[in-house]
């Protein structure tokens, strides 16, 4: 699904799937954050383990704070994947050198990563 950026490149790519995400999150934890961008009620409902919850509507106002850190590489996660794919192009736009979409979402996260994530 996801196109890897070129051996020595800084680009990462637009989208990686769920199990990508998972592979990243283990293999740099000190590098990559996952953020969470779909309404509270939602978050209520379901939620993945050491994501940062940031509601898509707050994004703007916490652009250059301490919970989107641009040093590392934030892979943004919804419902689906059309919200937070709208978050990662706005936060490349706004200078963030590492930013990727999580195909699927927390859906797919619950369907072939982790079965205790409730689906809604």
């Amino acid at each position: 699904m996801s196109t890897p950026a070129s051996p020595g490149s800084t680009e990462v790519p637009l989208e990686i799937t769920v199990e990508e995400t998972r592979d990243l999150l283990a293999a740099r934890p000190d590098d990559t954050l996952l953020v969470d961008v779909r309404e509270p009620f939602e978050h209520q409902t379901a939620r993945i383990e050491g994501a940062e919850f940031i509601p898509m509507r707050q994004i703007p106002e916490q652009v250059g704070s301490p919970a989107l850190p641009r040093e590392k590489h934030l892979l943004i996660h919804c419902h689906h994947g059309g919200r937070s794919l709208r978050v990662t192009e706005y936060l490349r736009a706004q200078g963030y050198p590492r930013v990727t979409n999580v195909a699927g979402g927390i859906h797919a996260w619950s369907q072939r990563i982790d079965a205790s994530v409730p689906t809604y």
